[in-house]
Parts: structure tokens; sequence; C-alpha cells
């Protein structure tokens, strides 16, 4: 069997015996509810218990309270864990109900039956343990297993951390990067677009600028026709009025 095989088992081990623990202790507060009498739990020897890791041991005044310890330590558990005993003995009678759930064994006595048949006694090799004393025990195992699993979950959470540092790095330079990128592209747009504006500016003003030179010729040209002809007009009758009436004055004087 390899090493890792090994500790994972010992792993499941503990686990299933905590689990364990942990039934026991809501068969006990049960037994407290219905006004139980010296509950004592026995933690058997792995070498003498066979396949149990505890006894629940406790006392009844009478057979009817005996039967309602037992009804309620079977109601709790099937509710609460959803776990049914794997065997009840005893019932009828009330002088001693035995609930077996395979991993720990509940033994609900008469006063006198316990006395009788001494069961404490019968399992020497048990540790003994009062409910106080196996409470303490399971928050120390509770309080060792919240502990190796936060061992656990450091490694791993130091190993994502650089790979998280990394990760924000990238971002970084991308957020960096974007900025530039886009301040490079604006300007070269924008002259493209001015440029653009330019040639459309410039092919629309030439056009314009020529139809105005033609209306300005043909203003000019319209004005220097009538005043030539109003020159020439002018100057027409000057030339032929004087020269008629002077010959004629002459003609009649010599006559």
């Amino acid at each position: 069997m390899r090493l890792g095989e090994l500790s994972q088992r010992m792993a499941t081990v503990e686990q299933h015996h905590l689990q364990t623990r942990i039934l026991v202790q809501a068969a006990y507060q049960a037994c407290e509810d219905k006004k139980a009498e010296d509950t004592r739990i026995l933690e058997l020897d792995p070498a003498d218990s066979g396949l149990s890791d505890f006894f629940l041991v406790t006392s009844a005044t009478n057979d009817r309270q005996a039967i309602a310890i037992a009804d309620e330590i079977e109601h709790r558990l099937k509710k609460e864990f959803g776990i049914m005993a794997n065997s009840v003995e005893g019932r009828r009678k009330g002088e001693w109900i035995l609930l077996d759930y395979v991993d720990f064994v509940v033994h609900v006595f008469l006063v006198e039956r316990r006395a009788f048949y001494d069961i404490e006694r019968l399992r020497h090799s048990a540790r003994p343990l009062t409910p106080a004393e196996f409470d303490a025990e399971l928050k120390s195992a509770l309080a060792k297993k919240t502990l190796a699993s936060r061992s656990k979950a450091k490694p791993a959470g130091a190993k994502a951390a650089p790979k998280a540092k990394k990760a924000v790095k990238k971002v970084a330079a991308v957020k960096k990067a974007a900025p530039a990128r886009k301040t490079g592209t604006k300007p070269a747009a924008k002259t493209a677009v001015a440029q653009k504006s330019r040639k459309k500016s410039t092919a629309k003003a030439a056009p314009v600028k020529k139809a105005a030179a033609k209306v300005v010729a043909k203003k000019s040209t319209a004005k220097v026709a009538p005043v030539k002809k109003t020159a020439a007009t002018k100057t027409a009758p000057k030339k032929t009025t004087p020269s008629k009436p002077a010959g004629k004055k002459t003609a009649v004087k010599k006559a």
C-alpha cells in the first residue's frame, strides 16, 4: 500500500469517527430532554469492541419513560441526520431497550436492571466519559479538523496568489496600452477628415469662382458697349451741321 493511500484511509477513518461522535452527542441530548438519569458514555477498546465504537448507557425510573427515551432518540437521529437504528430490542417490556446503530449502541435501562447487569463492569476495557468530557473532546476534534482544512487551503491560496498578481499586471499593462493606441489613432483620423474637408471645399469653391468671374465679365462688357454707342451718337452731329449753313450764307451775299 502506498503512503498516500494509507494517509487517505486514515483521514476517512478519523472523519467517520468524528461523525459517530456527533451522533452520540445528539442521542445524549435526546436523553436529557426526556429526563434520563445517570447517562454515561463508554469509549470501547477497538480490539475488544468489534464493530461499535461507543456505548451510551442511561437509566429511566419506569418502563414508559424508557420507551419515551428510546422513541426520542430514534426520532431525533432520523429527523436531523437521516439515520435509523439497525435493530431495536426490548421495546415491549421497557426494562432494557437496546438501539443498535452499528458504530454506537444505546442502552436504556430501568434503574434496578442497570444495577443487576452492571454493563460498565462488563466492559472494563472501555474508557468511561461523562457527557461534559465527551463534549469537550468533540469540540477539540472539530477544532483540529478546521485547522487542518485551513492549513490545506493556505498552500493553494499561496499558489493562486502569484497567478492573480500576474493577471492584475497584465490587465494594468493592457489598460496603459489602450490609451496610447487611442491617442495615436485619433490625430491621424482627424488629419484625414481635415484633408477630405479641404478637398471638398476647394472643389466646391473652384466652380463658384469661375461662375463669379463669368458674371463679372458679362457685366463689364454690357456696361462698355452702351458707352461706345452713346459716344458715337454724340460725335456724329457735330461734324455735319456747321459746314452747310456757312456755304449758303456766302452764296447769298455774292448774289
